[in-house]
């Protein structure tokens, strides 16, 4: 079964090829078949004319916590009266994370999935991390294994209370690591005040790497710390947050295949500084956008907000936030086959209610997703007046 969807006023593609004007694209089983010019379009099973709307690869979030339970509103209200962020509220979705049902999380899970594909978010990698015994990791990994295009270990988010940091560390790379590895590709590490100082996050990503998982660090959230130099050091895909850089952390990211994976609307919950994603581009780095969506600190699946946020306050063009959204989150994953629209790339494409994808930041918070496919398939089947 081929799709031709034709009538596409301006289509990004992240490739050499484009952005093309009246164009067209031919979906076959999971991948794009034809990309090209409307007016020399094959012919294919179906067809659907856009009417001139403006069609993007699907959004890539390349870093989300989706595997949890529980509600932290009470702790978001008291930080917008002023409390200040930090890493120990992580606890709170632990407790209720290890008293939910396996069914409870799973529903969770596909409802925070469906409510993002329906917003163009095409490709999801999400974490364990809200379990933190080796029971509930495994469990996480599971849940988010049988759903997820991408899934990290996360165990070592944050010290459990009562336990001794070294001895936690311990159970991470050991058993905690040997149960999961089966069902995830990454390992990650908080290596944060609060969390994981550099050496005890350092032997995770040896632990990890020895086991043949790919490497992701969080970093450099909080304040100045070490998180972005061991990312570099230990060739990890990406480390995620940079909110707080120096000169020799832009320098090492931008002479390294390490991403830089920027996360908006976190930034914005926990009221601190945005991460320098200009300086970053300046310098030459690779940038992802992300939206980190999890409870406490950025709960929002929305990537369009967070390209918004890139352009209106973060000094990035829209072409250069759309590329982050997308192809920078594919590579912050090391994959080629997400977030560009090309022969033989998955089929992920997203349409927008507008004419152009400078849209998604000229009209912030309006919703413009008109149509949505995923591996070919409608996740949100266009709907015409």
């Amino acid at each position: 079964m081929s799709t031709l969807i034709t009538g596409i006023g301006e289509l990004t593609t992240n490739t050499e090829d484009g952005p093309l004007r009246d164009a067209a694209v031919v979906l076959e089983r999971e991948r794009f078949a034809w990309v090209g010019p409307a007016s020399a379009a094959p012919a294919a099973d179906d067809r659907i004319d856009v009417g001139g709307r403006a069609a993007l690869p699907g959004w890539v979030d390349s870093h989300t916590h989706l595997v949890f339970a529980g509600d932290r509103t009470a702790e978001f209200e008291a930080r917008m009266a002023g409390r200040p962020y930090r890493a120990g509220g992580i606890a709170t979705t632990v407790a209720a994370t290890r008293a939910a049902s396996d069914e409870t999380l799973a529903a969770n899970l596909a409802r925070h999935l469906t409510e993002a594909q329906r917003q163009g978010t095409t490709c999801v990698e999400t974490k364990t991390g809200y379990g933190l015994t080796v029971a509930d990791e495994l469990r996480s990994a599971r849940l988010a294994a049988s759903v997820a295009d991408e899934v990290t270990f996360l165990g070592a988010h944050l010290v459990p209370a009562g336990m001794d940091a070294d001895a936690y560390v311990d159970l991470v790379c050991g058993e905690m690591l040997d149960a999961v590895a089966p069902h995830v590709r990454w390992a990650d590490v908080f290596c944060e005040t609060g969390a994981f100082d550099e050496a005890q996050s350092e032997k995770v990503l040896r632990a990890a790497q020895a086991r043949g998982l790919g490497l992701r660090v969080h970093g450099n959230q909080l304040g100045a710390g070490a998180g972005v130099q061991l990312a570099v050091r230990h060739g990890a895909a990406s480390v995620d947050h940079c909110t707080y850089l120096s000169d020799n952390d832009i320098e090492a990211l931008a002479s390294s295949d390490t991403v830089a994976t920027v996360l908006p609307a976190c930034d914005l919950s926990t009221r601190q500084r945005l991460a320098p994603a200009r300086a970053l581009l300046d310098a030459g780095a690779t940038v992802a956008l992300a939206t980190n969506a999890n409870p406490g600190s950025s709960y929002t699946t929305s990537m369009a907000f967070c390209v918004a946020t890139a352009v209106l306050q973060m000094g990035l063009s829209v072409a250069e936030a759309v590329y982050a959204a997308t192809a920078g989150g594919a590579r912050a994953l090391r994959r080629d086959d997400v977030g560009i629209v090309g022969v033989g790339a998955r089929a992920d494409l997203q349409v927008l209610d507008a004419p152009s994808v400078t849209h998604l930041a000229y009209r912030p918070g309006v919703p413009l997703t008109f149509a949505v496919w995923r591996l070919g398939r409608p996740v949100r089947p266009p709907v015409f007046d």
